[in-house]
C-alpha cells in the first residue's frame, strides 16, 4: 500500500475534516426552507435613500435597490447561535460621535427567526452596527 493511499485512508477515518467543517460559518441559506423575507423602512437618510423596501433571499429579489448585495451582507453577518440583528450590548463604551438622524426599521424573517429591530446612528457603536449592514441599509458616506 502506497504512502498516498495510507494518508487518504487516515484522512477519511480522522475526525479532523468534520472538526474543520464545523468551524466554517454556516450560510444563512442552510437555515431556510424557502427563502427569507425582510421589510426595511428607512427614514431621514436623505439622498433618495428613504422609503420602504422588500427583500427576499434564496433567491435574491424584491423592491430593495440592491437585493443581491443586501442578501450577501446578511449572509456575512449570520453566525450559528448568534442573533444577526443583536443591538449594541448594554454598557458598551462608544464614541460620542453623532452620525445623523437616519433610522431604519427591519422586520420579517431571517435565518428562520422573526426580526423586528431598529437601527440609528446615535453614537459610534450604532454607526458601526449600521455600517455592518450596508447595503441592506443605505451607505451614509462614513
Amino acid at each position: 500500500m502506497s504512502y498516498v493511499t495510507r494518508l487518504g485512508r487516515l484522512v477519511r477515518l480522522s475526525p479532523l475534516p468534520l472538526f474543520l467543517a464545523a468551524l466554517a460559518p454556516t450560510p444563512a441559506s442552510a437555515y431556510t426552507d424557502g427563502g427569507d423575507h425582510l421589510t426595511v423602512t428607512v427614514q431621514d437618510a436623505g439622498s433618495g435613500a428613504d422609503g420602504t423596501f422588500e427583500v427576499d433571499c434564496h433567491p435574491a429579489r424584491g423592491t430593495h435597490p440592491d437585493p443581491a448585495g443586501a442578501c450577501a451582507v446578511l449572509e456575512r453577518n449570520t453566525r450559528w447561535g448568534k442573533d444577526t440583528f443583536a443591538p449594541v450590548p448594554e454598557g458598551s463604551f462608544c464614541t460620542m460621535l453623532y452620525g445623523g438622524p437616519a433610522t431604519a426599521h427591519v422586520t420579517g424573517t431571517w435565518a428562520g427567526r422573526a426580526v423586528d429591530t431598529w437601527f440609528d446612528r446615535s453614537d459610534g457603536c450604532d454607526i458601526a452596527r449600521w455600517d455592518r449592514f450596508v447595503p441592506l441599509l443605505p451607505s451614509m458616506g462614513t
